[in-house]
C-alpha cells in the first residue's frame, strides 16, 4: 500500500477489523518511511454479473431466479436439489470466467438445457418447452425426435 502521506511503497499493518456486516475489513497501517499511520478499506470485488435479455434489457444475476426454473421443470422428478444446486454453481462459475461479467439468457438457457438432458429428459423437455417457448405442437415433437435419436446414437 502507497502512503498517502509520502508515497513511500511499503508499511505495516498494526491493527485489523471487519465491519459488522462482513462485507468491509478496515485496516490501520503505519508507513515504514516516515511512520505515520492511516487506515485503509478492503471491500470484495462487487461489479454483478448481468444478464442481457432476449429485447435487450439487461438485469443482474440472480440465482434464485435460475434454481427456481430449474426446480419447477423438476417437479415431481427424482432429481436430487443438491445436483441442481451444482447446475447452477457451473452457470456461476462460468459467469466468474467472463471478461465482461455478461452473458445472454440464450447462453444460460442452453447451458442449463444440456445439464438437464444428462440428469432427467422430463425435465429437459419442460424446461425446453417453456425456454424455447414452443407455439405448437410440431415444434414440440420435433424436440423430443431430437432427444430419442440423441439416446440412440
Amino acid at each position: 500500500m502507497t502512503c498517502p502521506f509520502c508515497g513511500f511503497k511499503e508499511d505495516r499493518v498494526i491493527d485489523s477489523r471487519e465491519s459488522k456486516e462482513g462485507d468491509v475489513i478496515r485496516r490501520r497501517r503505519q508507513c515504514l518511511g516516515c511512520e505515520r499511520r492511516f487506515t485503509t478499506y478492503e471491500r470484495s470485488d462487487e461489479i454483478p454479473y448481468m444478464v442481457v435479455k432476449k429485447d435487450g434489457r439487461r438485469e443482474k444475476f440472480d440465482r434464485q431466479k435460475v434454481l427456481s426454473g430449474l426446480l419447477k421443470a423438476c417437479e415431481k422428478r427424482p432429481v436430487p436439489m443438491a445436483k441442481l444446486a451444482e447446475v447452477v454453481d457451473t452457470v456461476e462459475a462460468h459467469l466468474a470466467d467472463l471478461a465482461d461479467r455478461e452473458i445472454t439468457t440464450t447462453n444460460i438457457g442452453e447451458m442449463l438445457m444440456e445439464k438437464l438432458r444428462h440428469l432427467d429428459k422430463i425435465a429437459y423437455v419442460r424446461f425446453a418447452s417453456v425456454y424455447r417457448d414452443f407455439q405448437d405442437v410440431e415444434a414440440f415433437l420435433n424436440e423430443l425426435k431430437n432427444l430419442v435419436l440423441q439416446k440412440r446414437s
